[in-house]
């Protein structure tokens, strides 16, 4: 698929999932965005351009089985997902893109689906995990509720629906997952040790979905080099609460990598 800016659709393991590629001035490793558990594309909005211009770097977006225009998950998740996603389809879908070395860049599950790909041995250059999730809090638990509810009694569906193919199923995998008993269980500190590429955790200090103690045990848990940004007045979204500040923060790290 050529780096035109434009997006294509990639065969991966039998389903078709919605690419986006954006070319750079240079060549180098190549920025992977990983999106979050509601997230697709168009969600990053002008998120990955802004990074790719001003590292110099090709960049590469995706939306996973369920997301965006992608295959429309015909299956309930697993509690094992995020594992499936970064152990079989992410490899995969880098391999058939060309694409050997990438600095990852994850967004709550993409950035634990990142942290589980760094761990199990890929090799990569870089990792940005934004609001990562490594084990499962009762923050977790009540901000999934809240979605929930939310979903059931607000606009969300609608506003979902202008960013997925089908936005009930993509909530419900995401949030009926989250919440079974099964789940509670869920923790990916095992891969941490084995992560020895440089690392940059950010994480807001008002997040509805997981405290500082998720950034914490990735510092003191990764067998590499870890640098954590902290954000006052910050939710789940970085990117997007403070787009300048973490913008900064990635590009400056992504030039030590």
């Amino acid at each position: 698929m050529p780096d035109n800016n434009s997006s294509a659709f990639i065969d991966v393991r039998g389903r078709s999932l919605e690419v986006r590629r954006i070319a750079a001035g240079a060549m180098g490793p190549t920025l992977v965005f990983l999106h979050e558990g509601l997230g697709s594309i168009s969600q990053w909005r002008d998120f990955p351009d802004g990074i790719a211009a001003a590292t110099g770097l090709p960049a590469m977006v995706y939306a996973r089985c369920g997301h965006g225009q992608s295959t429309v998950l015909q299956q309930p998740h697993g509690v094992d997902f995020m594992h499936r996603e970064a152990l079989e389809s992410l490899p995969d879908l880098l391999r058939a893109l060309g694409i050997a070395r990438p600095i990852l860049i994850g967004h709550s599950d993409g950035a634990s689906i990142a942290l589980i790909y760094a761990g199990s041995g890929h090799p990569v250059q870089g990792l940005v995990a934004m609001s990562p999730h490594v084990f499962v809090e009762d923050i977790s638990i009540a901000g999934i509720v809240a979605a929930k509810q939310a979903f059931e009694t607000t606009d969300l569906p609608q506003k979902l629906a202008r960013h997925h193919r089908d936005a009930h199923k993509t909530f419900h995998a995401w949030n009926d997952i989250w919440l079974a008993p099964a789940f509670r269980s869920w923790n990916i500190e095992r891969f941490l040790p084995a992560i020895h590429c440089p690392l940059l955790a950010i994480q807001g200090q008002e997040d509805e979905y997981g405290s500082m103690a998720q950034v914490d045990a990735i510092a003191h848990q990764a067998g590499g080099a870890v640098e954590l940004l902290k954000l006052e007045h910050c939710g789940h979204s970085p990117h997007k609460d403070q787009t300048q500040r973490v913008a900064e923060a990635i590009v400056e790290f992504v030039g030590r990598c």
